[in-house]
C-alpha cells in the first residue's frame, strides 16, 4: 500500500484538525495555568525561570523593547492597516477582531484569577526595564495574548519560511515581558495560550465567511 501523506494546510478556510489543536490546546494550557496560580503566589520552579530570564544582561533592553510593541494595543490596527495596503481585507478584519476579542478574553481571565506583578509577587529585587508597572494584576499577559493571536491569523497569509516569523516574534514578546520584569513565566505562557485559541477561532470565523478559497499569500 502507498504511504499516506498528511499535510497541515494552514491556508484552508475550512475547519481543520490544526485549528482544533490550537483551540483545544490553548484552552487546556490556559485552564491549567489558572488552576496553578489561583492562590496568587509564584512557585519555586516558576521563580527560577523568571530569574533566569530577568537576570539576562541589561544591554538586551534596547533590542527587546521595540519587539514588545507587537503586543501593544496599537499592534492590531497596525497589522490591519498593513493588510489593507497589501489588499488582504479579510486579514485586516481578523486583526481588528482579534484586538477586540483579546480585550474581552483578558478581562474574563483576570476576573476569575488574580495575581500581582513580579515586584510584589516575587520581590522588589527584580530587574525592571523601561516604564514597567510595579503593581497591578499580572495574570494573564495581554501583550503575550495579543501577539500570539495576531501570529495565528497572520500565518495563513504567509508562505515558506516566512510562516515561522509570526510565532518567533510572539515568543520573543512573551520572553521579553518576563525580561523587563512585567510578568512571571506562567503569565506569559497562559496569555500566549489564550491568544492562540482566540486567533484560531477568529481565523476560522473571518476566513470561512470570505468564501471557500483563502486570499493569496503575502510572501
Amino acid at each position: 500500500m502507498g504511504r499516506m501523506n498528511h499535510r497541515v494546510d494552514l491556508q484552508s478556510p475550512r475547519p481543520t484538525a490544526w485549528h482544533g489543536v490550537l483551540i483545544g490546546g490553548g484552552l487546556v494550557v490556559l485552564g491549567a495555568g489558572m488552576a496553578v496560580v489561583r492562590d496568587g503566589t509564584v512557585g519555586g520552579a516558576e521563580r527560577a525561570v523568571f530569574r533566569a530570564v530577568n537576570d539576562l544582561p541589561s544591554a538586551l533592553g534596547p533590542a527587546i523593547w521595540p519587539v514588545l510593541q507587537l503586543g501593544s494595543l496599537l499592534a492590531a490596527p497596525v497589522v490591519a492597516l498593513v493588510a489593507l495596503v497589501a489588499r488582504r481585507p479579510r486579514l485586516a478584519v481578523a486583526a481588528l477582531v482579534v484586538g477586540v476579542v483579546k480585550l474581552l478574553a483578558e478581562r474574563l481571565v483576570k476576573a476569575a484569577v488574580s495575581r500581582e506583578r513580579p515586584w510584589t509577587s516575587i520581590g522588589p529585587d527584580i530587574h525592571r526595564y523601561g516604564h514597567v508597572p510595579l503593581t497591578g494584576e499580572s495574570f494573564v499577559s495581554g501583550h503575550a495574548m495579543l501577539a500570539a493571536a495576531l501570529a495565528v491569523v497572520v500565518t495563513p497569509y504567509l508562505s515558506g519560511r516566512w510562516r515561522v516569523l509570526p510565532a518567533a516574534l510572539a515568543a520573543l514578546v512573551a520572553l521579553g515581558r518576563v525580561y523587563v520584569g512585567a510578568h512571571a513565566p506562567l503569565d506569559v505562557l497562559c496569555g500566549a495560550a489564550g491568544g492562540v485559541a482566540v486567533g484560531a477561532v477568529v481565523d476560522l470565523l473571518v476566513r470561512r465567511r470570505g468564501g471557500s478559497r483563502p486570499e493569496e499569500t503575502l510572501a
